[in-house]
């Protein structure tokens, strides 16, 4: 069983950047493709973006694509999750999560809901402010 903490949240002006990290531990991370989920307060989490075991694919939701960047250091076993031009309603708790297999199941076609994923983290606040 894989164990994830996250860290690199914070406060932020809009426009700012903030690069986050998830840590594995007790396994080897290559074996998991790996997501990150964001819940805003009063909503439900969200899928915000995946990677592939071997980091050469990776899906974004539409509200983050072209501003958020997700990477993998399967060396390091660490995921990463770089976040520009940061938005007010980015404001959420963000938590990695990893589940064993591949991040697509056809072609374009990506695991993105929460119930993929059996790993999680505890999360890292972002806060965006206007």
């Amino acid at each position: 069983q894989v164990q994830l903490v996250e860290s690199g949240g914070g406060l932020v002006q809009a426009g700012g950047s903030l690069r986050l990290s998830c840590a594995a531990s007790g396994r080897t991370l290559r074996t998991y493709a790996m997501g990150w989920f964001r819940q805003a307060p009063g909503k439900e989490r969200e899928f915000v973006g995946g990677i592939s075991r071997n980091g050469g694919v990776t899906a974004y939701a539409d509200s983050v694509k072209g501003r958020f960047t997700i990477s993998r250091d399967n060396a390091k076993n660490t995921v990463y999750l770089q976040m520009n031009s940061l938005k007010p309603e980015d404001t959420a708790v963000y938590s990695c999560a990893a589940r064993i297999g591949t991040l697509t199941y056809s072609d374009n076609r990506y695991y993105t809901s929460t119930r993929d994923y059996a790993y999680w983290g505890q999360g890292t606040q972002v806060t965006v402010s206007s």
